[in-house]
């Protein structure tokens, strides 16, 4: 059983900055606060590169999970995957894409999971709104500190 979904950002951020701060693991660890998440192992602070690794602990209903996540393909400022290499998931696989629209810069998250916890049902009634809801917190996060930081919204 695999669920997949995508979400769409869109912003006036420049593209390349986006981009950045999406492989910025203190960006991620500030806008995950609700879950406890932190890096534990691996790249645990700064930007990471392609073919490094995390370790992520984090609070999610309820349970504390650990999970380990490679970035696999890495084109700046278009694309970069991130996938669990070691966790709670059978898979997870994270397509981050980037692209403009006109002056409007458009970030595409596709995140394609298997759980062997929950069946296609439950993936598709609590896990996928679930992570759903934390991509749109991490993106509202990252759109809101480069706004602070050009000036720009």
């Amino acid at each position: 059983m695999v669920s997949s979904f995508s979400l769409v950002t869109r912003t006036t951020v420049p593209v390349e900055q986006l981009f950045d701060a999406s492989l910025s693991i203190d960006e991620h660890v500030a806008s995950m606060r609700q879950s406890s998440e932190r890096a534990i192992g691996g790249v645990t602070g700064g930007s990471i590169g392609l073919g490094e690794t995390v370790t992520w602990r984090a609070r999610h209903f309820g349970v504390w999970f650990t999970m380990t996540a490679q970035i696999t393909s890495l084109d700046r400022p278009d694309r970069f995957v991130d996938e669990q290499t070691s966790g709670p998931f059978r898979s997870f696989r994270h397509e981050h894409s980037f692209g403009r629209d006109g002056e409007i810069t458009v970030m595409v998250d596709t995140l394609t999971i298997g759980s062997p916890i929950f069946g296609r049902l439950a993936e598709r009634t609590a896990l996928v709104p679930y992570l759903r809801r934390l991509i749109r917190i991490r993106n509202r996060h990252l759109v809101a500190v480069l706004e602070e930081a050009t000036g720009t919204t």
